[in-house]
């Protein structure tokens, strides 16, 4: 089928959206969809539709949409912050129980057994990689190691080139580790290291599409993180069930995890603040029980904050 639809004009817009039955003030929505796009906001609004109709349901407003919008923007800085502080402890980590290992601080180069858990080709890429983020690295340490020491070495030491990979590689570098490096590095974080292998793949996703500003409220997770087991860990299971397909998922990992890495972060209390000020956003969506709160793992919400606490 050949496209013709031609484009439309702010107004236009605003005028189809009301033609359609999406109650609101036209000169607000032309404002609006003038600094947001059209079919960015329709991710918000195409729960309202009546079946396959482009109509929507009675009493939508272009309001509450919008209020949707802020929310999931909100929700996103929030968990781009948590996965942040995952992220660099993770790599602090690798990096620490890597160079204690290695023969060499170059051994992600140049030792075929520093990862034995890569196939060769693998390997070989991730080595690929590191040395072309450190060739376009503007970082003042890595032109410092380039100016210092590059006539003599290719790579930096992996303390150093830790920090310039990017957290696909991180994922490869854990991945790739020795069993007994990978039980180090998830044992901060409180759970099997086959579990956490799992969390650093989907938050690495969830990074993603952080990164790209999409939709995160009602999103139904495509690569999903395991759920530590109900024998060791209860605490997941019950009075709670957490599930592993929608972002309440998402968010109990970090909560879990900055429980025990970052307890100074006031993170809960944050979150609760963002539900609090959006109490008519769905939370079914989410993927957040009714009786969410009895969960153990939220039971410590910290101090009762307000969203102005925190410049939002």
């Amino acid at each position: 089928m050949k496209y013709t639809k031609p484009p439309l004009t702010f107004e236009e817009q605003a005028d189809l959206l009301l033609s359609r039955g999406m109650d609101g003030d036209r000169s607000l929505m032309i404002d609006r969809l003038g600094a947001v796009n059209y079919y960015r906001l329709s991710g918000y609004w195409h729960i309202f539709r009546m079946g396959t109709s482009h109509q929507f349901r009675p009493n939508t407003t272009f309001d509450f949409v919008w209020q949707l919008y802020i929310f999931d923007r909100r929700l996103r800085l929030l968990v781009m912050d948590a996965i942040e502080r995952i992220e660099v402890t993770a790599r602090t980590q690798l990096a620490y129980h890597h160079s204690h290992l290695a023969r060499s601080p170059f051994g992600y180069a140049d030792d075929p057994v520093f990862l034995p858990q890569l196939p060769p080709i693998e390997r070989a890429r991730f080595v690929r990689d590191i040395e072309e983020e450190t060739a376009y690295s503007k970082e003042t340490f890595v032109e410092h190691f380039r100016t210092k020491y590059g006539d003599n070495h290719k790579h930096m030491p992996i303390w150093v080139a830790c920090e310039i990979m990017s957290f696909g590689c991180v994922l490869t570098f854990y991945n790739g580790s020795h069993p007994d490096i990978k039980k180090q590095v998830a044992a901060p974080f409180g759970v099997h290291d086959v579990v956490f292998s799992s969390w650093l793949s989907t938050l690495n996703t969830i990074r993603n599409i952080c990164a790209h500003h999409g939709r995160l409220w009602n999103r139904v997770l495509g690569i999903k993180p395991k759920i530590p087991e109900k024998n060791k860990h209860p605490q997941w299971h019950e009075p709670v069930e957490i599930t592993n397909d929608r972002i309440f998922g998402i968010l109990t990992i970090c909560k879990f995890c900055l429980d025990r890495i970052a307890p100074q972060s006031h993170w809960p209390g944050r979150l609760q603040a963002l539900l609090d000020e959006f109490p008519k956003v769905p939370r079914s969506s989410m993927g957040i029980p009714a009786n969410w709160r009895e969960c153990p793992i939220w039971k410590t919400m910290g101090n009762n904050y307000t969203i102005a606490d925190f410049g939002f």
